[in-house]
This record gives C-alpha cells, sequence and structure tokens, in this order.
C-alpha cells in the first residue's frame, strides 16, 4: 500500500494518525509529546520568521513543559516518522539528530544520544518498525535496520541489521534458536557430508 509522505500530511492529519496509534487517548504523554514535536515541526514551515515568532513562543513552552513534567526531550529537529509511539514516559532522551522510521516503539528510559564530544551531531538512524526496550541506550552514528528489536536495558554502539535482535551491554546480536526439524535436517546433512 502506498502512503502518502509525511510532507504530503497536514498537521491535523498526522495529530489525528498519532492519536490512533496512542489509542486515541490524549492524554497520554507519548502522544503529547509526538504532537509538540509535530506542531514544531509545522510552525517551521510559517514565512517570514516575524509571523512565526507568536508560534515559535508556543512550541517552545510545550516543549519544556512535555520535557520537564513527563521526562520527553523530543526536540522538532528529530525526523519523525508516522504512527511512532512513545510508550511510556520518563527519562527519555532524543538527540535532535536522530532519525526515528514509521511504526517505532519507544519506551521509558531510552536514550538516542551522542557518544563521542568531539563528534557532536552523530546520532542514531532508526528504520521502519523498530522495538526499542526499555532503559535501552543508543549512541552514536549507528544505523538500525527495518524490524529491528533492541532489548531492555541494552547499550547499542555499532549498527545492527533489518530483522535482528539485540541485547546486552555492549550489545551484541542475538543468534536466532534453530526449530527442532531445521536443527535435525541439518545434522543429517552435516551427517551425509562427513560420511561421503
Amino acid at each position: 500500500m502506498n502512503e502518502p509522505p509525511d510532507h504530503a500530511l497536514s498537521l491535523w492529519a498526522q495529530l489525528k494518525e498519532d492519536w490512533q496509534t496512542h489509542q486515541s487517548d490524549w492524554t497520554k504523554p507519548g502522544f503529547r509529546a509526538i504532537a509538540v514535536h509535530r506542531f514544531g515541526v509545522w510552525r517551521m514551515q510559517i514565512q517570514p520568521k516575524l509571523l512565526r515568532a507568536p508560534f515559535s513562543l508556543i512550541y517552545r513552552s510545550h516543549y519544556r513543559y512535555v520535557r520537564n513534567i513527563y521526562g520527553i526531550d523530543l526536540p522538532y529537529t528529530v525526523t519523525l516518522g508516522r504512527r511512532v509511539v512513545i510508550e511510556h514516559q520518563g527519562a527519555i532522551v532524543i538527540h535532535g539528530e536522530s532519525q526515528i522510521g514509521d511504526d517505532s516503539i519507544i519506551r521509558q528510559g531510552v536514550t538516542l544520544g551522542n557518544r563521542f564530544l568531539d563528534r557532536p551531531f552523530e546520532a542514531p538512524h532508526l528504520g521502519k518498525r523498530v522495538n526499542i526496550g526499555a532503559g535501552a541506550k543508543i549512541l552514536g552514528n549507528v544505523v538500525l535496520g527495518d524490524d529491528v528489536n533492541i532489548g531492555a536495558n541494552a547499550v547499542v554502539l555499532s549498527d545492527v541489521p533489518s530483522g535482528q535482535t539485540a541485547v546486552g551491554i555492549p550489545a551484541t546480536i542475538l543468534k536466532t534458536q534453530l526449530s527442532s526439524a531445521d536443527q535435525h535436517s541439518q545434522t543429517v546433512s552435516a551427517q551425509r557430508e562427513t560420511s561421503c
């Protein structure tokens, strides 16, 4: 199914989609943080700057409220995909240069941040449908592919290919368990090769 790009959606359409993604509950801090982010992006389109000024004041006050009360630091400079869910509140810090793909989930205590002080603009790039466990830290110029799972409290310092799960400190890719049938067929194949 072809979806319209983010810039083709009106602010109202984006907010409606985000509201539905957050179980149609406008009181959820995650929805409120994303709504403030969308408003911050939208107001940057207003020209001239003088006309934009009152909207910028509104954005800054709401951004600070979300950051200080809910503990969700999501600046408008983040490239945020569609239907992103911020599942819970508290200690969520997202670097302003981060990119987050469509349908991703971020939980409490997650940091998408910088790794080196001398490279302040390096930030994580997340693909689509990335699932980040509580307390995970993704640091530096790392790329997470589509359908990646990051375990709770993992510290990700290197790229994770699409479809993989990374856990631990530092995070390593979890090897998938083969089913009994797959293990049996591999054992039979190995026995045939050694008997030849």
